[in-house]
């Protein structure tokens, strides 16, 4: 697994919780995922999908 850079971690938003992290997925406007960040173990958001396996919206 790659580490994430500290200089993307600092730049990013930081979510306490998965939970707060998905409420903030539900408001944006482009797809997005949260993930544990290796760095500061809080939540982050990513539109990255390589390697990963995302369920496709339903409808």
């Amino acid at each position: 697994m790659k580490r994430t850079r500290l200089r993307i971690c600092t730049a990013k938003r930081r979510y306490g919780s998965e939970a707060d992290a998905q409420a903030a997925v539900e408001q944006a406007t482009i797809i997005l995922r949260p993930y544990r960040c290796d760095r500061c173990g809080q939540f982050h958001l990513t539109s990255r999908t390589k390697g990963k396996r995302i369920a496709r919206p339903a409808g």
